[in-house]
């Protein structure tokens, strides 16, 4: 049967490529506007599809379900709270976005700063995206595909060289999509992979319940609900990978920058042909992550109640689950649905890798004079540099101690903040300086970088709840003592139409009501169990102290902001009048 298997697998991811070659065939690809952005042309479902395929793939599907199985559906939290960021990239990021023509984050930066700050944080996603989320992408990716196809087994390689050769295979066949067709490609194969995602997602749990309840469907879901119900609580205490103390906070600051200034992520929102398309697919992408549950922890609560505690790798949870419920004839469909989520992860980061170095650091740098053919012929050549040293990186995840989900968002906590302060602080106020800027990197990183080395063990998210209004502090308190003597003011640019969708704030109120209906759900005043004294009064000690500080930085920042702006209109005001006085004198 691994005929049938490999040949379903064949059939749907040609298919795929096809159509999307299909897609692009005709569309000139030697600018920079047509190679990074899709000539800024995409609809709001397809930016859907493709925010979901570069967000869901395999490091996720595996990880968090990897999770659930070792913990409980408290780690639904990344996926139901994500909505929450999106609404507020559709309402306040995306409308100054598309104002400001930019390609990228970086570029934005340096409209608001400077080019070194630019050059900085292009540096800082480079570095992020090589050496973690890649490589990531690339492990998850073959633990799956070895799942399905059962490759070790027959072949008698370890898992380390398993993952090399699969993560080799994919690393080329990416380089094809976005070498030769660009962010074009890899938006229309997004939007046929996500359709197939859905189904081939959502037949997992659906075949596991069969499974749990022994042929019959609604039999599993009561085993499901009656078996271990402190499984379905999503409302974790202080010893959880998500507490609930850190869903307001660090969880939604870590989910704010994703969604809203990663480059990967937002440059599928920055290539809509306007803003109301933008802000739908945006929004579109949110609806569907409060029900990314369905196949991002459920799969993984019913395999612990399948297998119990016999898994001693967690984040093999999701493919034993594959191989014992799926059957063979769709096996080949699903591992193709999931290669094609793997290829969209990829794709899409090393699209966004090149745009950041051709764009912020080899034109400005090595060759501010070249040509637009000359940046994606540059482009293409690094995607290709990238995409090998990933595949070098990959099976050394392997070794990660705190499983593959954690591992990748702990490790994105070095760099995510201080881009997402930069960006906050770069929109809202006037006089903040460049200083401020690269201070808070080099203080974030410090700092982080001591939390992780004398407290190991403490859970990251409460760290970050602590460090980003450390870091906006920080770059308001250097503006106050050294602010900019000409305030930045934002120019528009006419790229797209800056129309917003007229149903944007109903529909980010419905999100919203759903969101807190779900954790609803899924807590002890719905369908979830704890036991007694299962959350801390530290917690609530923890969450007070935490609003308060972030209270203190807004209050800050608002009476800083305007004290600053009538000094300094003041300043000028005294500045002018003495001009004037002296002009008067030399005159008479």
């Amino acid at each position: 049967m691994i005929w049938v298997i490999f040949l379903s697998f064949l059939i749907y991811t040609v298919f795929v490529m096809w159509f999307s070659w299909y897609k692009t065939k005709g569309h000139r690809m030697d600018s920079t506007d047509s190679y990074f952005l899709g000539g800024r042309s995409l609809a709001g479902i397809v930016i859907a599809s493709s925010l979901l395929l570069t967000n869901l793939s395999t490091e996720q599907i595996v990880g968090l379900n990897g999770q659930a199985y070792g913990e409980s559906m408290v780690v639904m939290a990344w996926e139901v709270t994500a909505p929450l960021a999106l609404i507020f990239m559709a309402l306040v990021f995306l409308p100054r976005y598309l104002a400001t023509g930019i390609s990228t984050i970086p570029d934005f930066l340096e409209q608001r700063f400077d080019l070194r700050t630019r050059q900085m944080v292009s540096l800082l996603f480079l570095l992020g995206y090589a050496t973690v989320f890649l490589p990531t992408v690339l492990y998850s990716g073959a633990l799956v595909i070895d799942g399905i196809f059962g490759l070790s087994t027959r072949t008698g390689l370890s898992t380390f060289q398993i993952v090399f050769f699969i993560s080799a295979a994919i690393g080329l066949i990416s380089c094809g999509y976005v070498i030769l067709g660009g962010l074009r490609a890899t938006a229309y194969s997004d939007t046929i992979n996500g359709i197939g995602l859905i189904i081939g997602g959502l037949l997992i749990p659906i075949l596991a319940l069969f499974v749990l309840g022994k042929g019959n469907f609604i039999n599993g879901v009561g085993e499901l609900l009656h078996t271990n119900p402190s499984k379905l609580n999503a409302v974790g205490n202080h010893e959880s990978s998500v507490p609930w103390t850190v869903l307001a906070t660090g969880l939604f600051f870590n989910n704010l920058f994703y969604w809203c200034t990663n480059q990967s992520i937002i440059q599928r929102s920055l290539a809509a042909k306007n803003l109301a398309e933008g802000q739908k697919g945006v929004l579109f992408a949110g609806i569907f992550k409060i029900f990314g549950l369905t196949f991002l922890a459920l799969p993984g609560i019913i395999a612990y109640l399948l297998y119990g505690n016999s898994i001693a790798n967690a984040d093999q949870a999701y493919p034993t689950l594959i191989i014992n419920v799926m059957p063979v004839v769709l096996s080949g469909f699903l591992g193709a649905v999931l290669f094609g989520a793997i290829l969209s992860s990829f794709n899409n980061v090393i699209t966004s890798s090149i745009t950041l170095f051709t764009l912020d650091i080899f034109k400005p740098i090595f060759k501010p004079t070249a040509e637009e053919k000359d940046l994606v012929k540059t482009g293409r050549i690094f995607a290709a540099f990238l995409a090998i040293f990933s595949v070098v990186i990959a099976p050394f995840i392997i070794f990660a101690p705190n499983g593959l989900y954690y591992f990748l968002q702990e490790m994105n906590g070095f760099y995510s903040l201080p881009i997402l302060a930069m960006v906050v602080v770069g929109f809202f106020t006037k006089r903040v300086p460049a200083l401020a800027a690269k201070t808070v990197v080099i203080t974030h990183v410090l700092l982080y970088g001591l939390t992780r080395f004398i407290i190991p063990d403490i859970n990251f998210l409460y760290v970050l709840s602590i460090l980003f209004p450390i870091d906006v502090l920080t770059m308001l308190v250097i503006g106050r003592w050294k602010p900019k003597e000409t305030p930045y003011v934002m120019t528009t640019k006419d790229v797209v139409d800056l129309q917003p969708w007229k149903h944007v704030k109903k529909v980010s109120v419905i999100i919203f009501f759903f969101m807190v209906t779900v954790y609803g759900l899924f807590s002890p005043i719905g369908i979830a169990a704890v036991p007694e004294n299962y959350y801390s009064p530290a917690s609530f000690l923890f969450f007070a102290i935490a609003m308060l500080f972030i209270g203190f930085v807004v209050w800050y920042w608002r009476k800083m902001t305007n004290k600053l702006d009538v000094h300094l209109e003041k300043q000028h005001s005294l500045q002018n009048s003495t001009y004037l006085a002296s002009s008067k004198h030399d005159l008479f």
